[in-house]
């Protein structure tokens, strides 16, 4: 009976009980929010201490500039490639499914849109940098925080042996409580799961769902297509590994990130995941994951894709082969850039409908399921994250075997 009591199947057991108990006991699930509330707090508490001391040491644990700049530019590399195939399986999937029948927009309204304020290049590149480094580890703005870990990173590098090795043993110490209290954490995780699930089933209600079942279902198809194809085939051929063997290992991030909707409160449970299930080197998952966790946003480009398309042929406008073309363009740039400013899916999507000249009112009618299907691209974000730390990881190890490597051969 113990062995399947463990937590993967205690979180499952979780989501189906809290979607019942929200369904069917609506008012009590919506009166114990504060649990799944404490739950996403407890896991948000480690990001800022365990990203900045984990990129700090991985990037003293390279050694080198040169190595820096090779594991950079593959993460880089391999996050942009990943975004571009989810846009691509997006556009391909509303052109098979060409869904939405023409809506006026007249009588619509989506007062949140007007909060945003507009976009500018400047903006968004001094958003990376930090004017008070303390301030934004206060606040948890985490580009700004990543930035500045690489530059302290970087800049450890220049010093003498004795005073990295002090750096180094403090901050490895530091990543490593981090992660012991996530341990403690997860063993929360049912419960938290439960309640978050059944919040948020009855906030919803199963009837906005149906409303909108259609819509759901396509960005449904995309998601799940790209998380069981389209990675699984680019960590094959990167990798080299059985890439079903490694996700089934690691399957408890994505489970995480679907009940919390939250790539950033996930990012401790990836990172242990990945290491001490998936085999990746420690080094690489610590400077891997938290960038991915800022920056990877497949499932969310894969959902705008499908959403401005969508709210396109609301509106009776018909986007050929150049302007989808443009449009995939534009979400992957932006998946990046505008990762750091505050409600980043929100701002990427007026962006667009304004780019293309579509009124933001059309977002209210696609407003009202978002709750359930940011679980959704949520997890697909975090298991791009596992699959580009796994390719990156299989692509060192082939670039300078590790030393444990060698001893088997």
């Amino acid at each position: 009976m113990k062995k399947y009591l463990t937590t993967n199947n205690l979180v499952i057991l979780g989501i189906v009980l809290g979607a019942l108990f929200g369904s069917f006991l609506p008012e009590l699930a919506l009166q114990q929010k504060v649990i799944g509330t404490m739950f996403i707090s407890l896991l948000k508490m480690l990001v800022v201490p365990l990203v900045f001391a984990s990129i700090y040491v991985a990037i003293l644990g390279l050694g080198s500039l040169e190595r820096l700049k090779t594991i950079g530019l593959r993460t880089i590399g391999l996050y942009l490639t990943t975004t571009a195939l989810s846009v691509m399986v997006a556009i391909i999937m509303m052109n098979i499914f060409p869904i939405g029948e023409a809506v006026s927009a007249e009588n619509l309204t989506y007062a949140k849109a007007a909060s945003i304020a507009p976009f500018s290049f400047e903006a968004m590149i001094l958003s990376f940098i930090p004017t008070n480094v303390f301030a934004s580890l206060s606040e948890g703005d985490m580009m700004p925080i990543i930035m500045f870990a690489i530059v302290f990173g970087v800049a450890s590098l220049h010093l003498s042996e004795s005073q990295q090795s002090v750096m180094v043993n403090f901050f490895d110490a530091v990543s490593a409580a981090m992660l012991t209290i996530a341990e403690w954490i997860i063993k929360l995780t049912p419960i938290g799961v439960f309640s978050l699930i059944s919040y948020v089933i009855a906030e919803q209600g199963i009837e906005v769902v149906l409303g909108l079942w259609q819509y759901m279902l396509v960005v449904v198809g995309v998601i799940v297509f790209h998380g069981i194809v389209t990675l699984p085939a680019m960590l094959a051929i990167v990798g080299k590994i059985n890439p079903y063997k490694y996700l089934a290992a690691v399957r408890e991030a994505p489970i995480m990130a679907f009940s919390t909707a939250s790539s950033a409160g996930t990012l401790p449970i990836s990172m242990k995941v990945s290491e001490e299930e998936g085999g990746v080197d420690p080094k690489t998952a610590s400077f891997v994951l938290p960038l991915g966790a800022t920056v990877s946003m497949d499932g969310t480009a894969a959902y705008l894709t499908v959403a401005v398309l969508y709210m396109a042929n609301l509106a009776g406008v018909s986007m050929g082969f150049g302007e989808q073309a443009l449009l995939g363009v534009t979400v992957v740039a932006l998946s990046v850039g505008v990762a750091a400013l505050p409600s980043a899916s929100l701002v990427m999507m007026v962006i667009i409908l304004n780019q293309i000249g579509l009124p933001v009112e059309y977002m209210a009618l696609i407003i009202a399921v978002d709750r359930i299907l940011d679980m959704l691209r949520t997890a697909l974000n975090v298991t791009s994250d596992l699959v580009v730390a796994k390719a990156v990881d299989q692509m060192q190890r082939r670039r300078e075997p590790r030393h444990e490597d060698l001893k088997r051969l």
